[in-house]
């Protein structure tokens, strides 16, 4: 803990921008693993229980919707199970806008890690040139120097190479979650557009099979 103490009063002042990007990494590294922990372990049960349940009945299958409203899958799937005998094409909208909705919300975090990914080396690079200054301020070129000058030089010298290394540090690392993130919300996508597409073609089945002056009296509400 010293060590990495001295380190840190060693960078210099861009230490503590530093420090603030890399606690606000961490912290948003914890909330989205824990927003896609809960939401990876559960939604393939959620998934297959909805499209059991809509094959013979919709309001059941709306109801495990309706209890799982706390993860974006459930929302995804309740929001065209809750309307009222919609037609095909409204059935498909309500699915495709709470879509658009929920990975609105998965994205979260994707900025301040951008924001990070971009700024951390060059407040590095800052802290290298800030470093180089104090060095070059304590040479005496020509002049011998005394042993607290060259302390003095050598301080600079580590301070810009501390400095350096920090923010490249704190910069993979917030790539590194940002890529991970973006995989999974790719996945995410793919994975809706799967389940979206299979609930909808059991509606449409249960749609043409409805008496036709059922359907024509849904189209007119």
């Amino acid at each position: 803990m010293t060590i990495v103490y001295d380190l840190f009063r060693e960078g210099g002042p861009v230490m503590w921008p530093l420090l603030v990007l890399s606690i606000s990494t961490i912290a948003c590294a914890l909330e989205r693993v824990g927003f896609w922990f809960q939401l990876l372990s559960k939604e393939h049960l959620i998934v297959r229980d909805v499209l059991a349940a809509s094959r013979y009945d919709l309001q059941k299958a709306a109801v495990i919707a309706y209890e799982a409203k706390d993860l974006p899958i459930g929302r995804f799937l309740l929001a065209p199970l809750k309307l009222i005998h919609p037609t095909p094409e409204t059935f498909r909208l309500a699915m495709e806008a709470a879509g658009d909705k929920e990975f609105i919300k998965m994205r979260k975090g994707d900025k301040l890690l951008e924001t990070v990914v971009a700024v951390a080396p060059l407040l590095g690079l800052l802290g290298t040139v800030t470093g180089l200054i104090s060095t070059f301020g304590h040479l005496n070129i020509g002049g011998g120097g005394t042993g607290e000058e060259t302390a003095k030089a050598a301080a600079g010298i580590g301070e810009a190479l501390i400095a350096t290394a920090s923010g490249m540090m704190v910069a993979i690392i917030a790539l590194v979650i940002l890529r991970v993130l973006l995989t999974l919300q790719t996945k995410q996508i793919d994975y809706f557009s799967e389940v979206g597409s299979e609930l909808e073609l059991i509606y449409r089945q249960v749609w043409y099979e409805r008496p036709q002056d059922s359907r024509e009296l849904s189209v007119r509400l």
